[in-house]
């Protein structure tokens, strides 16, 4: 039995008939083909799945796609454009918080999510916020900095 959903991804409206146990990492990825969403452990503790839902950070590997339907859900290909980075991106990119990448969307769109919510005063809350998140490749330094950088220039100070 197929169920009917529509989900805006992205600014986008999709609609399918899906399995009930898709999950949403899948449909993202496999069903309207945005791989940018990585899925790494599939138990929900590295955080390379990690989306935006609602603007909640959600684990997409843990949640049904049927979970969705009627939802806004942004993935990495939501926040920039190669030519056009939005500031947490762009920041990454200038601090050297990408190392072998695979971790990056999930780090970003959990970055995102601290960032509309919290004041981020400190590299602890900072790290705190990030905890979720694995990185194999200990570039958490970096990308500590460059979430720093983006809540200054949230904030209209310099980095």
């Amino acid at each position: 039995m197929k169920m009917d959903i529509a989900v805006t991804v992205n600014g986008r409206r999709y609609q399918a008939s899906i399995e009930p146990r898709l999950l949403l990492s899948d449909f993202l990825r496999d069903i309207i083909g945005l791989t940018g969403t990585h899925v790494g452990c599939e138990h929900g503790v590295c955080g390379a799945c990690t989306i935006l839902v609602n603007g909640d950070s959600v684990r997409s590997c843990l949640t049904l796609a049927v979970r969705a339907d009627g939802m806004d859900v942004v993935t990495v290909e939501g926040l920039g454009t190669p030519d056009q980075l939005n500031v947490l991106q762009s920041e990454f990119r200038e601090k050297h918080g990408l190392q072998c990448g695979f971790c990056t969307p999930g780090m970003l769109m959990t970055g995102m999510d601290l960032l509309n919510k919290y004041p981020l005063a400190s590299d602890d809350e900072i790290r705190e916020g990030l905890s979720g998140n694995l990185c194999r490749c200990t570039g958490y330094q970096n990308i500590v900095a460059a979430i720093r950088s983006a809540v200054a220039l949230r904030n209209g100070s310099t980095p």
